[in-house]
C-alpha cells in the first residue's frame, strides 16, 4: 500500500500527516503535531528555522517508526517568507513577515516601479510583507551581496532534507514577482527593482520530484498551504472558498488572472493554484481572537470563549484588516483605541472580533461578485474557524450565504492529493 507524508506548518503550529487510499477512499493518521511562532531577535520578528527544520526530522522519524515505510513526502508553509543563502550557508536571520524592516521601503518600490504597474504585471494585492518588499529591504541592508541562492521556507526545508533547491510555482506566486501572464518569474520587474536575477529561476509545479531523503520520494505538492487547502475541498462546482486559520483567505477558482482596476482597487489577488488561478483576498483570521486568548485568558479553552461572545450584547466592531491589529504589542490595547465604547467582558471583546470578520468576509463575498460577475449562494470553509459554529453563523446572517463549514485537515489532504496523483 502506498502511503505518503503530508508536512503541514503553520505560523503557529506543525503537523505530519501519513495518508493511503484505501477502498478508493483518503485515509489519514496524524503521527506529529509541534508547536511554531515568531521569535523576536534584536527587535525584529524571526522565524527558528532550525527548529523546524529538527520538528520536521523528527515528525518523519515518528511516521518511519509507525508505519515502517513512506512512498514520498512533501511540505507546505505560509507564503511570502525564504531563507537566502551563500551557497550552502543561511544568511540569518530569517525574517518573520510581521516584522515591520519593510514599512521605510515601501515607497522606495513604489517610486521605482508604481504600485498599479506591479499590480499588472503580477495581479498581487498590495500587503507589507510581500516577497517583493522583503528582497527590497535586504537589497538595501546589504543582505544580497553575495548570495546565490533564495528559496521559500518549504523548498529551504525540503532542500536540507534532499539537497536539491527547488523553485514551486504556488508559492512564488503570493509574493509579488511572478507574471500574472506567463507564470514564470518577471523579469522586468526583477530588473526595474534592481534584484540579483540569478536567484530567480524557471519555477516548478506541484508533483515534480525534486529528490530523495532516506529512500523516500521529496515531492512538490502546492507548497503554498491555501494552493493545498484549496486541492483538499471536496467541492461540488466552483463555490468560493475561505481557508480560515491566522489569516482568512477568501476567493475563489477562475480561469485566469483578473488584473483590472477594479481587482486592484479592491485589493484582490491572483495566486497559482494547481492548474488554475485562485482569485483571492487575505483577510486577517484567528490571529486576533488567538492573541486576544493569549493575554485576556491563555487558560480559557475556546468553547468557553466563544459561549461567553455567544451571551454577550456589545454591538460595536472594528475593520479587522486595519494595520493597528497586524502586529501590536497589545492586541487588548489595538481594540481598546478602535472602539469608542469600552468592552465590560472578556466575552465583548472575542464578540466585536468574531462579529468583524464576519463582516469582513460579508464585505469581500460582495466585491467577489462584482468583481467577478459570479453570483455566490455558498461559501465552502476550512481550516481551524470551520469549527466554530458561532463565527460560521454570524458569516451566513451577515453575507447572505450557506455556510458549508468542513472541520478538516484540507491543507494536509491537499499536500496528499498531489502526492498520490504522481505516478
Amino acid at each position: 500500500m502506498k502511503r505518503v507524508l503530508a508536512i503541514d506548518i503553520g505560523a503557529s503550529s506543525g503537523r505530519h500527516i501519513v495518508g493511503w487510499l484505501e477502498g478508493g477512499e483518503l485515509k489519514t493518521e496524524e503521527v506529529y503535531r509541534f508547536p511554531n511562532g515568531v521569535t523576536k531577535l534584536d527587535g525584529h520578528l524571526t522565524w527558528d528555522i532550525d527548529a523546524l527544520l529538527g520538528h520536521v526530522r523528527r515528525g518523519i522519524d515518528e511516521a518511519l517508526g509507525r508505519f515502517g515505510a513512506i512512498e514520498s513526502l512533501s511540505i507546505d508553509t505560509w507564503g511570502v517568507d525564504y531563507v537566502l543563502l551563500r551557497g550552502d550557508e543561511e544568511v540569518r536571520p530569517c525574517y518573520a513577515y510581521r516584522d515591520s524592516r519593510t514599512e521605510a521601503v515601501i515607497p522606495l518600490v513604489h517610486e521605482a516601479v508604481s504600485f498599479s504597474e506591479l499590480y499588472r504585471h503580477t495581479g498581487i494585492q498590495f500587503q507589507p510583507f510581500n516577497t517583493i518588499y522583503q528582497l527590497f529591504a535586504d537589497k538595501l541592508a546589504g543582505r544580497l551581496e553575495g548570495v546565490t541562492d533564495f528559496l521559500m521556507i518549504p523548498e529551504y526545508l525540503m532542500y536540507k532534507l534532499c539537497g536539491v533547491k527547488s523553485h514551486e510555482y504556488t508559492n512564488a506566486t503570493t509574493g509579488g514577482l511572478v507574471s500574472a501572464e506567463t507564470g514564470e518569474y518577471d523579469r522586468e520587474l526583477i530588473a526595474g527593482l534592481g534584484l540579483p536575477s540569478a536567484l530567480f529561476h524557471k519555477l516548478q509545479q506541484p508533483g515534480t520530484v525534486i529528490g530523495d531523503y532516506r529512500g523516500i520520494k521529496v515531492v512538490l505538492c502546492a507548497t503554498h498551504d491555501t494552493g493545498s487547502a484549496v486541492e483538499g475541498i471536496p467541492m461540488e462546482g466552483n463555490a468560493p472558498y475561505l481557508s480560515s486559520g491566522t489569516w482568512s483567505l477568501l476567493g475563489v477558482k477562475t480561469a485566469k488572472s483578473l488584473t483590472d482596476e477594479a481587482s486592484e482597487r479592491a485589493n484582490w489577488s491572483n495566486e497559482g493554484g494547481v492548474g488554475y488561478n485562485r482569485y483571492q483576498k487575505n483577510i486577517m483570521g484567528m490571529w486576533l481572537i488567538n492573541r486576544l486568548r493569549d493575554e485576556l485568558c491563555p487558560d480559557k479553552p475556546f468553547g468557553e470563549i466563544v459561549a461567553e461572545a455567544e451571551k454577550s450584547s456589545f454591538d460595536e466592531t472594528v475593520d479587522a484588516n486595519a494595520a493597528a491589529f497586524l502586529a501590536p504589542e497589545s492586541m487588548k490595547r489595538a481594540f481598546d483605541e478602535a472602539l469608542t465604547a469600552a468592552p465590560q467582558s472578556i466575552g465583548d471583546y472575542f464578540r466585536c472580533a468574531y462579529r468583524s470578520l464576519a463582516l469582513c468576509y460579508r464585505d469581500a463575498i460582495a466585491e467577489l461578485q462584482r468583481n467577478t460577475g459570479k453570483q455566490v449562494d455558498s461559501l465552502y470553509i476550512v481550516g481551524g474557524g470551520a469549527k466554530n459554529a458561532f463565527l460560521n453563523a454570524l458569516t451566513q446572517e451577515a453575507a447572505g450565504v450557506k455556510v458549508i463549514a468542513l472541520p478538516i485537515e484540507a491543507t494536509a489532504i491537499g499536500n496528499l492529493k498531489v502526492q498520490l496523483d504522481v505516478g
